[in-house]
């Protein structure tokens, strides 16, 4: 198992290469592989510091998006689009990549809860950061999620 390593980088700073390999590798995963149909260019990645995760061989294998308060819940931090590529799966990739995201938000602000829009299927993952579910399943672009949230008073 390699350690990944990270770079977080506000939008404005994304080169023309880093944002493409983003956009191909969410394309990847919540399009193709999910089958899913859905607007992911949302607006949101302009205010979001965007962490990357590099394998050994310098192949962005992970990712995902950090996004201040306000954008999109109201007096929370969120992670979204939080996704290891196929050939960074069963690597604990995806573990490395959210402790490293709540690492960043804990370092930036601790008092400030995260709050996630996860599909419902990794929920137990989520929870083994601390966060906890938050109302009710709702289908979003077909399929199940649910809201969770951080503090750290749980």
């Amino acid at each position: 198992m390699g350690k990944l390593t990270f770079s977080v980088i506000p939008f404005k700073d994304l080169t023309t290469i880093a944002l493409y390999n983003i956009l191909y590798m969410r394309e990847q995963v919540f399009a193709l592989e999910q089958n899913c149909v859905y607007q992911d260019i949302d607006g949101l990645d302009i205010a979001a510091f965007h962490l990357l995760g590099y394998n050994e061989n310098n192949e962005l294998v992970a990712y995902c998006r950090l996004l201040p308060p306000g954008k999109p819940y109201e007096g929370y931090y969120s992670i979204g689009r939080v996704l290891t590529t196929k050939n960074g799966r069963g690597k604990g990739y995806g573990q490395e990549l959210m402790s490293e995201a709540m690492r960043i938000l804990k370092e930036e602000d601790a008092s400030i809860p995260v709050k996630i829009g996860a599909q419902y299927y990794l929920k137990k993952f989520y929870e083994g950061f601390g966060f906890v579910q938050a109302g009710e399943i709702y289908d979003e672009d077909g399929i199940d999620h649910i809201h969770m949230i951080y503090t750290n008073n749980v």
